[in-house]
């Protein structure tokens, strides 16, 4: 009998793997982690001071990888409750960056997981992003010499706890706020894409306009659009609008209240506390108008019950089975 096969006979242990796209922990780890995004190519002088500077404008560094790994643990207490055997584990796994998702895939192995459900924490697919986090996993997996079966979830912008999330936090915010809801604009974004995939098919476009006018409905929200955010500085086109350009077409639309919706992401980091908090909310004040943004969701235990959820009921995910 295997080693597998004998532990599988004693109590099968269930792992999730939270995957994320990774954070340098100092301004030092700044230029690896960049040349980690760019394949091992060294990225260019001026782009590196640009992208520590950005870190140095949030305090050095962003509580992603410290936000996950409360998520896990809490995601870990929340799937074990009830019962006395703790069969399930919860792990962080980064895209960029360390830990880095192989070297938790090897943890994951050394521990005897039976069964392992893959959850990147980014809600829409895209052949570009989430992709890259299944090839990871695939390339990982493969050289285990006894993976376990793996559900990989690759995308779940329609979880209804999640649309409801943001829906909530959306109301939360409109009731804080000094004006009108009627005279607020609601501007959802998601990390822009390199343009070339729409001519690939890829989903994400749709996925984002989809999930939006799931959100707004359940919001209430009747004067909302969507643009992209945090492109990357390549010679290529990317996806648009860009949000700092919609904040221009709405002041020119006579409007003075904005709401962000960033629910492309689900904590702060680099693109919430400098691309948000920073940058788009000095453009807006450039044009009188005061822009807002919804609490992200972190480690609340109401995000926690969304992960939850796409855990045991797999409701409105689309999941591939990466069976060894």
């Amino acid at each position: 009998m295997s080693t597998r096969k004998a532990h599988t006979a004693l109590k099968a242990r269930k792992g999730v793997l939270l995957m994320a796209y990774g954070t340098p922990g100092n301004l030092d780890e700044v230029e690896p982690y960049y040349r980690d995004i760019r394949g091992g190519q060294t990225p260019p002088p001026e782009a590196v001071a640009d992208l520590t500077e950005r870190y140095r404008r949030v305090g050095g560094k962003t509580p992603l990888l410290e936000i996950t790994r409360r998520v896990a643990d809490k995601l870990e207490q929340r799937l074990n409750q009830g019962s006395d055997d703790s069969r399930w584990r919860v792990y962080v796994g980064m895209k960029h960056w360390h830990p880095y998702i192989a070297d938790t895939i090897d943890a994951i192995a050394a521990d005897g997981i039976d069964e392992l459900v893959e959850l990147p924490l980014a809600p829409h697919y895209s052949m570009l992003s989430i992709a890259g986090y299944e090839k990871l996993v695939k390339q990982a997996l493969d050289r285990l010499t006894e993976p376990p079966p793996t559900r990989f979830i690759q995308s779940w912008h329609a979880n209804p706890r999640f649309i409801n999330l943001i829906a909530g936090r959306i109301d939360n915010v409109l009731a804080k706020i000094d004006a009108d809801p009627a005279d607020v604009e609601v501007v959802f974004s998601a990390h822009s894409l390199p343009a070339r995939i729409v001519n690939s098919g890829d989903p994400y476009p749709d996925e984002l306009i989809e999930s939006a006018a799931a959100v707004a409905r359940a919001a209430g929200v009747t004067s909302w659009r969507f643009a992209y955010q945090s492109a990357g500085k390549t010679p290529t086109p990317w996806l648009g609008p860009d949000i700092l350009e919609a904040i221009e077409t709405i002041a020119g639309e006579g409007r003075r209240h904005i709401l962000s919706v960033p629910f492309g992401f689900v904590c702060d980091h680099l693109e919430i506390l400098y691309d948000i908090d920073i940058e788009a909310i000095d453009r807006a004040a450039e044009f009188g108008i005061n822009l807002s943004r919804i609490d992200m969701p972190n480690d609340d235990p109401e995000f926690v019950e969304v992960l939850f959820d796409l855990i045991i009921s797999g409701s409105g995910a689309r999941v591939s089975e990466l069976n060894p």
